[in-house]
């Protein structure tokens, strides 16, 4: 099968991911997807093919060489965003892209324009997948899937090259956090692995924040308004006073590149209850310690004002890869190269998120994160540059070869 093949046979399963049914994987589509992904790989002659009950599927393309090489990975997820339906997704390849806009669906009147999304003109003259408007694509990351299958197949067709044992793994579960949390490290045996997930070609990063989720629940005294002088406490006032509190320049509406904030994300409740749901985000561990502090500062003050009033509960989420990445920095340096001989230019940037290679690194995997291709993910405008792709698979075969070569 060619690149694009597999692509427009991967979106055509539903794999949309859900955060509220508590089991693994989250979606039954995800294991016929997997399924589906098991057997392609078969047909390909790939070795140590496992897939578990969770939907995680491992495989190996063989080493070629009998030189003592590293055992490197190459992972993307296969589910889909919640944030809207990867059902019955419509692809349609617009050929030659001239600029201007793209009708997606004219009966809607949905269009994809570079009045809104300038980057489309960073693509005038490639061949371009959109949605038919009313679906996300799913690029994100069945892209990175299929990248990762065509590069194995053409290193088959190509012998020449040679390389060290490959292994790939495709997760379930990404797009709700839940990607590494089940993946096996050992059994997958890489000393290093790259998750092919990114976006615009070129992306390359090894940096993403340090996380954490705040909950504050504030008791009020609720008493009827007629006679509340100096008895009520309003707990929605109190909640809207806590929110004053923090810096307002401090949201990730003002903030952008290593830049750190406190994102309130959900807001409830009464006279009598009131909650916040906080995340906090930092790249630099000392700053997202400190914000940590910050906010169990501002709850003793809200306490102070109102005695036990406010109770919080705070979690770390995951941390910054950087720092598991650095001690063998070269592994970037490879990728950086991969690139170039590939005719694209590396863009190094930090990613304002997180990401399975965050988590699959402090559990021992040291995974950066390449280029996919496709933009504007989880949502109706996504498309992927086909050259993108194509791109991003030859980088796959470059590392391989560059490794080997070292």
């Amino acid at each position: 099968m060619t690149l694009l093949e597999r692509f427009l046979d991967f979106v055509s399963y539903d794999t949309q991911s859900s955060d509220e049914t508590g089991v693994t994987p989250s979606t039954p589509g995800q294991m016929v997807f997997a399924r589906h992904l098991r057997d392609e790989v078969e047909k390909m002659g790939l070795t140590e093919i496992t897939l578990d009950d969770n939907a995680y599927l491992m495989a190996t393309l063989p080493a070629n060489t009998d030189r003592q090489l590293p055992t490197i990975g190459f992972i993307a997820h296969m589910d889909t965003a919640p944030d809207m339906s990867g059902k019955d997704v419509k692809p349609r390849i617009v050929k030659n892209y001239e600029g201007g806009d793209i009708l997606l669906n004219e009966k809607e009147n949905i269009v994809l324009s570079p009045a809104d999304f300038p980057e489309m003109l960073d693509y005038i003259g490639q061949d371009l997948i959109v949605t038919d408007g009313t679906t996300l694509l799913g690029a994100d990351d069945k892209a990175g899937i299929a990248e990762i299958l065509d590069a194995v197949q053409y290193l088959q067709e190509h012998p020449e090259i040679e390389h060290g044992k490959i292994r790939i793994a495709f997760n379930p579960d990404e797009e709700i956090g839940l990607g590494a949390h089940k993946f096996d490290v050992k059994l997958f045996g890489c000393d290093y692995a790259f998750t092919m997930d990114g976006g615009e070609v070129g992306e390359l990063e090894y940096e993403n924040f340090n996380a954490a989720g705040a909950t504050i629940n504030f008791r009020g005294r609720n008493v009827h308004p007629g006679s509340a002088k100096n008895k009520m406490i309003n707990a929605i006032l109190v909640a809207n006073e806590f929110i004053n509190l923090l810096p307002a320049s401090e949201t990730p509406a003002h903030t952008e590149g290593y830049e750190g904030f406190f994102h309130i994300v959900g807001i409830s409740g009464t006279v009598e209850e009131a909650q916040l749901n906080y995340i906090i985000r930092d790249h630099d561990r000392a700053r997202f310690e400190a914000r940590k502090v910050e906010m169990e500062r501002l709850v003793r003050f809200i306490n102070d004002r109102y005695p036990d009033c406010a109770t919080l509960k705070m979690n770390d989420q995951y941390y910054n890869m950087r720092e598991k990445i650095e001690p063998i920095i070269d592994i970037i340096h490879t990728a950086e190269q991969a690139m170039r001989d590939s005719g694209v230019e590396p863009k190094v940037q930090p990613i304002r998120g997180g990401t399975d290679g965050a988590q699959l690194s402090f559990k021992g995997l040291p995974c950066p994160n390449i280029f996919a291709g496709g933009l504007n993910f989880h949502g109706r405008y996504e498309f992927v540059p086909i050259p993108s792709m194509q791109k991003a698979s030859e980088v796959i075969v470059n590392i391989c070869r560059l490794v080997a070569n070292k």
